[in-house]
């Protein structure tokens, strides 16, 4: 794996689609790429006695995916939640590690599944019904009742492989690197015991690293403010900030960065020069901002879609939406207040019968103090076309000002990581391989992608 995004590999294969006619094969494309692969790798070996008689090459290795997106919920029980005889159960097991981690949490504890995210995805993949272990919860992809039901599953796989399974994984990047970090030096010093604290806090800063890879992705490139070709969470920001006047440093602008990544990076940037100098436990409050900051789009997109379901004759594609918006950040409302939690979900799940914005509306805001946000944060939602906001949509509240920069690797959208983590900023392609797969319907082709990967 190279340091540089545009060449990170020269041989990817998993469940990826061949380049199509016409486009050049590389790296930082959502296709087969095989430059520089293994041949003919499966080898018969013919015996006489002992020695060996001759090697026969007997057909190509498989090149598979190092992370998938499944593979981000379907691992997160025993990476996030079951505790070994140490630690986190599937990760390191030390002593001082975190699991179960908070947020992970929530989202198991709503969903009553350790991996909610892959039963919403792949139920949506196949058109069956979630089975989630909290029965109203539940979203049923097959109902034949469901409006515009194609257009439906296509958002929520789209978005929830992006906004559940990379999210959740990103926030678990970043409680590693915590975890990594108590197992070095405290306060970066050597204790007498001779350990390497250079190594050690190199460890916990690539935790770091990973956890903005998986929020960001390599299509968003280097400079600050990304590209419109991504399409995970840090993407979804710079959307929503245009659609609520949220963007810029005062959060009062229709264009330019959102607030929210210009605040994240700036929480990213100090989160990672305090793990260089074994400053863990100075890191914990930074990460709980940083993950208040990720909520809003979340909750953006659900009253965007409320609003359009409510107030503009949503169809299919808009229920999706709201549908798999209001899934990703629920679980967080239902932590402050369980009725609150499934006032949302009745108003917003597939199949629901009505939805009211005000109180879809209503029932965030009675939140935001526990969630640690304000509505002046959120904002509200912006009509263009007369330069002021919708009825019934206006924001609340005051904000506070913020910036972000730093150093040395290429950079992922203006974030310095302090180490190399192109592969990780690569999964973004498999969404992007996804969300292809999906304009052509090809449900086969999303499911073996989702599940086998092959950018990352």
């Amino acid at each position: 794996v190279s340091d540089n995004q545009q060449s990170y590999v020269s041989c990817k294969e998993g469940a990826l689609p061949t380049v199509p006619s016409g486009e050049t094969p590389a790296a930082d494309k959502p296709y087969k790429y095989k430059h520089k692969c293994f041949q003919d790798e499966v080898l018969q070996v013919t015996r006489s006695g002992v020695a060996v008689a001759s090697v026969t090459a007997k057909g190509l290795p498989k090149n598979k995916a190092g992370r998938t997106l499944k593979g981000f919920s379907t691992k997160a029980g025993d990476l996030m939640f079951n505790k070994g005889d140490k630690g986190c159960k599937g990760a390191s097991n030390r002593v001082g590690d975190g699991c179960p981690y908070l947020d992970y949490t929530m989202y198991k504890n709503y969903y009553g599944d350790m991996d909610y995210a892959d039963k919403l995805v792949s139920a949506a993949i196949n058109a069956k019904k979630t089975g989630f272990t909290t029965a109203d919860a539940n979203m049923d992809f097959g109902d034949a009742n469901v409006i515009g039901k194609a257009v439906l599953r296509k958002e929520v796989i789209k978005k929830g492989t992006a906004y559940m399974n990379a999210y959740m994984y990103a926030i678990r990047e970043f409680e590693d690197a915590i975890d990594d970090c108590k197992a070095g030096c405290a306060n970066g010093i050597v204790d007498g015991s001779g350990q390497d604290c250079n190594s050690k806090s190199s460890a916990a800063v690539h935790a770091w690293d990973e956890g903005v890879a998986f929020y960001t992705g390599s299509l968003e490139g280097s400079n600050v403010g990304g590209n419109t070709a991504g399409v995970f969470s840090y993407r979804l920001a710079e959307k929503r900030c245009a659609n609520f006047k949220t963007c810029g440093k005062q959060s009062d602008s229709v264009s330019g960065v959102s607030f929210v990544n210009i605040q994240l990076f700036e929480k990213l940037s100090i989160g990672q020069a305090k793990l260089l100098v074994g400053q863990c436990d100075a890191v914990r409050p930074v990460l709980r901002d940083m993950v208040a900051l990720m909520s809003i789009p979340l909750i953006q997109g659900t009253l965007r879609y409320a609003y359009k379901i409510d107030k503009m004759a949503g169809g299919g594609k808009e229920k999706g939406e709201g549908a798999i918006f209001a899934a990703a950040i629920v679980p967080r409302v239902h932590h402050c207040n369980p009725g609150d939690g499934d006032t949302l979900m009745k108003h917003m799940e597939v199949g629901a019968s009505s939805t009211s914005f005000a109180v879809v509306k209503a029932a965030f805001e009675k939140n935001y103090a526990c969630m640690n946000i304000t509505c002046q944060e959120v904002g509200g939602i912006w009509n263009a076309a007369e330069n002021k906001y919708y009825a019934g949509a206006d924001p609340c509240g005051q904000l506070a000002d913020g910036t972000g920069v730093s150093t040395s690797r290429p950079a992922i959208a203006g974030y310095q990581p302090g180490s190399k983590v192109t592969d990780h900023n690569a999964l973004d392609l498999d969404q992007k391989a996804i969300e292809l797969a999906l304009g052509r319907l090809d449900y086969a082709t999303v499911s073996k992608i989702y599940s086998e990967g092959g950018n990352s």
